[in-house]
């Protein structure tokens, strides 16, 4: 085997760790479980660490990030936050956890920060549908999900503006487009209420369809070039 170790991080919140599914289930830990037998079949060493942690801000990642991830010098990395920077908790007064323009700000110092540490490609996700569409409560003027699909469009705009090696994913569409093929609602994908955000296995399932490809065809292309392409 090479000796030249590729080393892949999921950075993000409880939609990488996988909340309230059993752990073997979680779209990370079967991209993790795929990427092994792609490593046995390239005979190249790839090591796959999940530095997430649910609750997470964008705000919060870039200041666990100097260990987390940048120590680590992976040569991918994956993100994807915003359910938690978008969120209105009541004790904020009508803000949102992360400002818009701070969570614009963060997502792009993340990225500059992820390659500094040495990653060549940078996935960038948006975050999915979910069925939280009842106004705050506290503020009646938002829903959560308004507010979801507006920092998706900003994950967006950071993908468009940023280096040819940040490559967007774009969960969002994804479900959609799942969700009308299949004629299936957003619910089918997502914890029963009142949780109605976090990924049952089949939301599970279809992150992993969406990602299990880009993720080896970037490997595939580290092994023939020896460096990330």
């Amino acid at each position: 085997m090479s000796d030249r170790e590729i080393r892949i991080i999921f950075f993000g919140d409880s939609i990488c760790v996988g909340q309230n599914v059993s752990i073997h289930n979680g779209w990370i830990t079967r991209l993790s479980a795929h990427i092994e037998e792609v490593s046995r079949k390239l005979d190249r060493r790839i090591t796959v660490m999940n530095a997430s942690a649910n609750g997470r801000t964008t705000r919060q990642a870039l200041e666990v990030m100097p260990y987390e991830v940048q120590s680590h010098q992976p040569d991918i990395l994956l993100v994807q936050y915003g359910m938690n920077d978008c969120n209105y908790w009541e004790s904020d007064l009508g803000l949102p956890r992360v400002s818009i323009d701070a969570f614009r700000a963060n997502l792009m110092e993340i990225i500059m920060r992820g390659f500094v540490s040495g990653a060549r490609t940078i996935f960038l996700n948006t975050n999915h549908p979910t069925c939280r569409t009842e106004p705050f409560k506290h503020h009646p003027a938002m829903t959560y999900e308004a507010s979801n699909r507006a920092y998706n469009e900003v994950i967006r705009e950071v993908a468009n503006a940023a280096d040819d090696q940040v490559r967007l994913t774009d969960i969002e569409i994804e479900f959609q487009r799942h969700c009308e093929a299949q004629e299936v609602p957003v619910s089918s994908l997502q914890l029963d209420p009142p949780d109605n955000i976090h990924l049952n296995e089949n939301g599970h399932s279809l992150y992993y369809d969406t990602l299990r490809t880009p993720i080896e065809e970037v490997i595939r292309a580290a092994c023939r070039s020896h460096a990330v392409a």
